[in-house]
């Protein structure tokens, strides 16, 4: 048993101001909230002064593509922010199901020779990964992709109806094995052209099976409000749960953005849909997509014959003379690692080249497979947007080792706390309000039960926050296990691996 004692309780409903209590945990359980000075338990935790909240809940998280399920099992990045339960297998791309039992879904992200492959559906994957052990709980959604490539290999057209009927099998049987919905990746290469026929008729499936329907829109740019749309359509003709990832304002194209969170503002009122952000000023994406949209075609291989072909270079010169070097660094390079770190300018100064011919130099000693931070956000624009109803906090981060040779963002350890403090100093939101947003209303996306409230009865996922000199998380439970004590994580792997019941 562990007792926590006199605590400020902020329960996750956001309707019940902060009360004092203990807290007594038994297993992986709440036991009981109340006053309980004479109790006697294996841990007492005196509180003084902290506030105790339901675990924060990620719901777009990275671990799955970078692998870091396996190779960091603890994923102490997320758990010393106050996450206890993250969402992956989005932006169309998946672990499972593996129809040939190969990961070129993830490669824009990875070495996917990390981890032998001993699984194909979604049941196996999870039976594999709770045998290994996780610090946090993990769900997951099918990758649109990794099922699409699975059946056409890397071939760009659309599905024939045999097709599409073994596509509609596969995610019904992956719905029905615990899978909490499925995503797309409609902004890169190989979903850009996927027809609006195909995955309506997916995400009919997702929408019977009460799941949610994630999504990396087609554009963020001069297309963002046709893609936005084209989601909110999705939403109104087959009633799925949508989650927009990633939805931030790039710079030179806030207006679309206005207008496409005012669309998502009015769809709210007949549809269950969301969207999910990071309070950061700067992307980390695949360093392909910074391609004109007319060369981001194919896969890898076809878009590299882009950059070395003499007359197609010289026209992505151009078309790139736009990007400002200072903007673009550089998160991670397989087998170039000395590149990590290094802004877009720094190796065109070192190569004696121009901006341009430094990013298509980069393109090709990577093979396509950097990843670089982009200064691309408008973050005050953005930040107003924290407080709407149909906002979630999402990190869009992974919890990698120590020993990394990919360059750690703030967002992939700090998001939670950081979303925090902004509202705390911006007085948009109260306190109840807030943790509302990364624990309850989450849960109740994605229908999680007994998780996201402190209430007698609900798992024991629980964090301990100090607010002097910044917002800290102090203590985090995972399952009624100390995860997390005085700031440092304590190598547990309590971790639940999540179905959808």
């Amino acid at each position: 048993m562990v007792l926590i004692k006199g605590a400020k309780i902020l329960d996750g409903s956001g309707k019940r101001p902060v009360f004092t209590a203990d807290v007594l945990l038994k297993g992986d359980k709440i036991a009981a909230i109340g006053k309980f000075p004479a109790k006697k338990a294996d841990l007492i935790i005196e509180a003084m002064g902290l506030y105790l909240a339901p675990g924060f809940i990620d719901v777009n998280t990275d671990s799955d593509h970078h692998l870091s399920l396996f190779t960091n099992p603890g994923q102490e990045d997320f758990l010393k922010q106050g996450v206890t339960t993250i969402f992956g297998g989005m932006c169309g791309a998946s672990l499972a199901p593996l129809i040939y039992g190969n990961l070129d879904s993830i490669r824009k992200w990875t070495d996917i020779g990390q981890v032998n492959i001993d699984w194909h559906t979604v049941a196996e994957f999870l039976k594999v990964l709770g045998r290994r052990g996780l610090g946090v709980n993990f769900g997951t959604l099918i990758g649109h992709s990794t099922i699409r490539r699975g059946i056409i290999r890397e071939n760009s057209r659309d599905l024939t109806a045999p097709e599409i009927d073994l596509f509609r099998k596969l995610v019904k049987d992956a719905l029905k094995e615990g899978a909490f919905g499925l995503s797309t990746g409609l902004g890169y290469a190989h979903s850009r052209q996927v027809p609006y026929s195909e995955i309506k008729e997916l995400v009919q499936a997702v929408a019977e099976a009460g799941g949610v329907y994630a999504t990396h829109l087609r554009d963020d740019r001069e297309g963002l409000l046709a893609s936005v749309e084209e989601t909110l359509k999705l939403a109104g003709e087959t009633g799925a749960k949508v989650l927009i990832s990633h939805l931030k304002p790039i710079l030179g194209f806030e207006n679309e953005y206005r207008k496409s969170i005012e669309l998502i503002h009015r769809a709210a009122a007949t549809s269950d849909i969301h969207f999910d952000f990071y309070p950061f000023g700067e992307s980390m994406i695949p360093i392909y997509t910074l391609l004109p949209t007319w060369a981001k075609i194919g896969n890898l291989e076809i878009m590299l014959s882009y950059i070395k072909n003499k007359d197609t270079r010289e026209r992505l010169v151009k078309d790139l003379a736009h990007l400002k070097g200072d903007d673009i660094r550089v998160a991670q390079a397989i087998g170039q690692d000395y590149l990590v770190g290094k802004t877009l300018s720094d190796f065109a100064a070192s190569q004696e080249i121009s901006v341009p011919e430094a990013l298509l130099k980069l393109m090709s000693l990577s093979g396509l497979r950097a990843l670089v931070f982009y200064r691309n956000i408008n973050t005050d624009l953005a930040f107003q947007n924290l407080e709407r109803d149909q906002a979630f906090i999402a990190s869009n981060g992974a919890s990698l080792p120590p020993d990394t040779r990919t360059l750690k963002h703030e967002r992939f350890y700090n998001t939670f706390p950081k979303f925090l403090e902004i509202v705390t100093q911006r007085k948009m939101l109260s306190w109840p309000q807030a943790i509302a947003k990364i624990t309850s209303e989450p849960a109740k996306k994605f229908g999680l039960q007994r998780r996201g409230l402190i209430a007698e009865g609900n798992q024991a996922d629980l964090v301990m926050l100090s607010h002097h000199h910044g917002i800290h998380v102090e203590h985090a439970f995972v399952g009624g296990e100390l995860a997390v004590k005085d700031r440092q994580y304590q190598g547990t792997l309590a971790g639940k691996i999540l179905k959808k019941i």
